[in-house]
């Protein structure tokens, strides 16, 4: 199996920067292409059935291959094996990937063998919560509310100024009830060093409205974050 390659993926954890906007749940090439010429530094495509954001691994390779150089695909998973996440990367050729469940310490480290960056999600509302993050080899870590009936954020914002002693020692990512009305104040209060959106900028599952995301961008464009997370 052929490792994949992120260059310079921690050397990119560099200080200083604008805060980067990821773009998740992305189902069409073209709006992919959209989100990133207005600016996202990253998209994301989710490979969980139960999610209404589900994309074929052959459609995920096809926005990868499409999408401008130095923006970065990060595949999201919610508890899958070892095998199912490298038989994915391996298909669409990503090279990051976020876990959204109860992955365990050793299945970061593993992936990170392989030569992945990898993003975990952690938790205001229920376990992996924020005092777990040692556990974790991680290269970066993700921190929203939830709560709710799917694994990710559902929409629903929280008290995002509990996350910022976390920032302070880990590379961070907010996600979580976020969009153009919201992002700047949930910057202030947890001064992430990347934002995370996806039906925050949505007109429905999986169909992002470019005129949210342009907002979204505009809206934390003047932000400083302490490292720069996607090279």
């Amino acid at each position: 199996m052929q490792k994949p390659k992120r260059q310079g993926a921690e050397a990119a954890l560099r200080k200083g920067g604008g805060l980067q906007v990821k773009i998740c749940g992305l189902t069409r090439i073209d709006e992919a292409v959209a989100c990133a010429e207005a600016g996202a530094r990253a998209v994301g495509c989710v490979f969980y059935p139960a999610s209404p954001r589900n994309v074929a691994a052959a459609v995920a390779a096809e926005i990868r291959r499409a999408l401008p150089p130095g923006v970065a695909c990060v595949g999201v998973f919610v508890d899958a094996s070892f095998d199912a996440v490298m038989r994915t990367v391996d298909r669409t050729g990503f090279a990051a990937v976020q876990l959204h469940g109860h992955e365990t310490p050793e299945l970061v480290a593993r992936l990170r063998r392989e030569g992945l960056f990898v993003i975990k999600a952690l938790f205001a509302g229920r376990a992996p919560g924020f005092t777990e993050a040692a556990r974790f080899p991680a290269s970066a870590f993700l921190v929203e509310c939830g709560n709710g009936p799917l694994p990710g954020g559902n929409a629903r914002s929280w008290e995002w100024g509990d996350a910022e002693a976390l920032a302070r020692r880990h590379p961070l990512i907010l996600a979580g009830g976020l969009g153009p009305e919201n992002a700047a104040q949930a910057v202030r209060a947890a001064s992430p060093d990347a934002v995370d959106v996806s039906s925050g900028a949505e007109a429905g599952p999986g169909r992002k409205d470019l005129c949210k995301v342009k907002q979204l961008i505009a809206a934390v464009a003047t932000a400083k974050a302490r490292r720069t997370i996607f090279a």
